[in-house]
C-alpha cells in the first residue's frame, strides 16, 4: 500500500513499518453475478493481507506513525483482527504492545496476537468493554492508544482500498456499489475520503459517479442499520450484540456519524440480516470464488442479495463485495 506514499502520513526521510500489505485481488465472478442478480460482481479479497484481514493496513500507518514520534508502546481494544494486526507491526517494530479483546474472540486470532508477542488481556463482554480498560490503561502508562477513530493514522491506511480498486479498475472507471461489512466502519469512511482527494486531485475525472456505499451488518449487532431506517445523524449504542462474525460485534461504533454521511452523501443503503443468511452465504461466497471468506465477507454478499431482490440494488449494478478477512481465522 506504500505506493501511495505522497498521500500517506510519511515523511520523505522515513521508512514505513511494512509487512507487504496491500494490492490485495479482484476477483470478477460472474456466477456470483447471475445468482444475485447484478450485471457484475467482484470480491476483493483483504484476508490475504498480513494476519489475514484489511486491519493490517490500518495498523502499519499508524505503527509508523507513531514510531516516529517515539512512543513507549500500544495499546489497543478488539474484536479480533485489529489485535493481531497490531501485534504484528508492534513485532516489526520492537515495540511492546497491550490487546484487550472479548474472551469470545475466535481462538485462531487470540493465538495469533500471543503469537506475535503482544501482551494479551481477555474481558468478559463485548469490544466496548474492552475499550474501556485498554483507555485507561493507555492513559495510566503513557502508550499510544490504537482504538478505532481515536487517532488520525488508521483510516490513512484503510483509505488506501479505496485508491487501490480505483486503480485495479481503471482511472474513469469505479463499482457503482460497495458493499461493506460495517462494524468500527473505518474501512468505509476512508473509501470516502479516498474517492475524495482523487477526484479533487485529479486522479479521477471530476464528473466521475461516485460508488453508492453500502453497510452490511448482522441483525445481533446493527447499530447502523438502525440509525440509517430511522434517519438519525448518530446511532445508538446496540444492547446485548451478538454475531458470529466477531468484526461486525461493534455496539458503538465511534465513526458512526461519518459512516451515516458517507451513505447519505452517496445515495448508499444499510441492511442487517441474520446468522443463519450470514453463514449460508460465505459459504456461497468461497465456493463461487475460491476466496477463503470470512463471515464478514459472507454478510455482505447476504446483503447486497437481499437489495438486489428488493428492488434497492438495480440489475445492472456494478457491484464490489469486500471480504475484509481469511475464514481460516474463525475455525
Amino acid at each position: 500500500m506504500w505506493r501511495y506514499a505522497p498521500v500517506l502520513p510519511l515523511l520523505a526521510s522515513e521508512s514505513p513499518v511494512s509487512l507487504g500489505e496491500g494490492l490485495t485481488p479482484m476477483h470478477d465472478s460472474p456466477a456470483l453475478a447471475r445468482e444475485v442478480g447484478v450485471a457484475r460482481l467482484w470480491v476483493k479479497d483483504e484476508g490475504l493481507n498480513p494476519t489475514s484481514s484489511f486491519k493490517a493496513r490500518g495498523m502499519s500507518a499508524a505503527v509508523t506513525r507513531a514510531r516516529a514520534l517515539g512512543v513507549p508502546g500500544f495499546a489497543t481494544p478488539t474484536a479480533g483482527n485489529a489485535g493481531a494486526a497490531l501485534a504484528a507491526y508492534g513485532a516489526a517494530a520492537q515495540l511492546p504492545v497491550r490487546v484487550y479483546a472479548p474472551a469470545s474472540t475466535p481462538k485462531p486470532i487470540l493465538d495469533t496476537i500471543r503469537v506475535f508477542g503482544a501482551e494479551l488481556m481477555l474481558v468478559d463482554g463485548h469490544i466496548g468493554d474492552a475499550g474501556k480498560q485498554a483507555r485507561a490503561f493507555a492513559a495510566s502508562s503513557g502508550y499510544f492508544d490504537v482504538s478505532t477513530l481515536r487517532e488520525p493514522y488508521r483510516i490513512e491506511g484503510k483509505k488506501t482500498m479505496g485508491y487501490e480498486l480505483a486503480e485495479q479498475l481503471g482511472r474513469r472507471r469505479l463499482p457503482t456499489h460497495i458493499i461493506y461489512p460495517t462494524g468500527g466502519g473505518t474501512g468505509l469512511i476512508g473509501m470516502w475520503k479516498a474517492f475524495a482527494e482523487m477526484r479533487d486531485g485529479g486522479w479521477l475525472p471530476r464528473d466521475i459517479a461516485m460508488p453508492r456505499m453500502i453497510v452490511a451488518q448482522a441483525d445481533g449487532c446493527a447499530p447502523i442499520v438502525r440509525a440509517f431506517d430511522a434517519g438519525a445523524e448518530h446511532a445508538s449504542p446496540w444492547e446485548n450484540p451478538t454475531t458470529h462474525a466477531s468484526g461486525l460485534r461493534v455496539p458503538g461504533p465511534l465513526g458512526d456519524r461519518l459512516i451515516l454521511r458517507a451513505v447519505k452523501e452517496s445515495g448508499g443503503d444499510a441492511l442487517a440480516v441474520s446468522e443463519d443468511a450470514i453463514r449460508a452465504a460465505t459459504l456461497e461466497l468461497s465456493r463461487a470464488t475460491g476466496v477463503d471468506a470470512a463471515p464478514e465477507g459472507g454478510c455482505a454478499l447476504a446483503v447486497v442479495a437481499e437489495l438486489a431482490r428488493a428492488g434497492r440494488v438495480p440489475r445492472d449494478a456494478e457491484v464490489l463485495v469486500f471480504n475484509t478477512g481469511s475464514g481460516a481465522s474463525y475455525r
